[in-house]
C-alpha cells in the first residue's frame, strides 16, 4: 500500500503512527468534539503538506497514521496540529475569542513510531483499538 511521494529533488514514503492525549486526560474528544475535529486536524496537516491517512478519536486520546514529507521534522507538524487545534477548541467550546494563552488543551507530548512495511496492520490496530480499549474496560469490570 505503499504511495511515493514526490517533491522537487526527492522521491519519499514518510508514514507516523502517531499518539497524544489530552492534558489530564480529560474525557472531553468522546461527546460533540470528536465529530467536528476529524475534519480540523486533516486540515491542519494539509497546511504542512502532510495527510491523515488513517485516525482515531478515543474518549482519552487520539491516534493517527500520518504521511510527513522528509522537509518537515515529526515534531514541528504534529506541534502545529496540536497548538492550532487546542485554539480552536478554545475558541469553539470554551468561549475564547482571542489571546489563547495559559491554557493548553492537549498534554505537551506525544508518542510517535515510524511506519514501515507493515502499514496495513497500523491501519487496522488504529480502527479496532475503540473496541479493544471497551473490551479491556469490561474485563476490568468483571474482576
Amino acid at each position: 500500500m505503499s504511495m511515493i511521494q514526490s517533491l522537487a529533488h526527492t522521491r519519499w514514503d514518510c508514514k507516523y503512527h502517531v499518539v497524544w492525549i489530552p492534558k489530564y486526560r480529560k474525557k472531553r474528544l468522546f461527546v460533540e468534539l470528536r465529530r467536528e475535529l476529524g475534519p480540523v486536524l486533516r486540515e491542519l496537516a494539509e497546511h504542512r503538506e502532510s495527510e491523515i491517512l488513517e485516525g482515531r478519536m478515543l474518549p482519552d486520546h487520539v491516534h493517527i497514521l500520518i504521511a510527513i514529507p522528509p522537509k518537515y521534522a515529526v515534531s514541528q507538524v504534529v506541534g502545529y496540529i496540536k497548538g492550532k487545534s487546542a485554539i480552536y477548541i478554545a475558541r469553539r467550546y470554551m468561549g475564547r475569542r482571542r489571546n489563547f494563552k495559559g491554557q493548553h488543551f492537549w498534554a505537551r507530548g506525544y508518542y510517535v513510531s515510524t511506519v514501515g512495511i507493515d502499514e496495513e496492520a497500523i491501519r487496522r490496530y488504529i480502527r479496532e483499538q475503540e473496541a479493544e480499549d471497551r473490551r479491556v474496560d469490561q474485563l476490568r469490570l468483571i474482576e
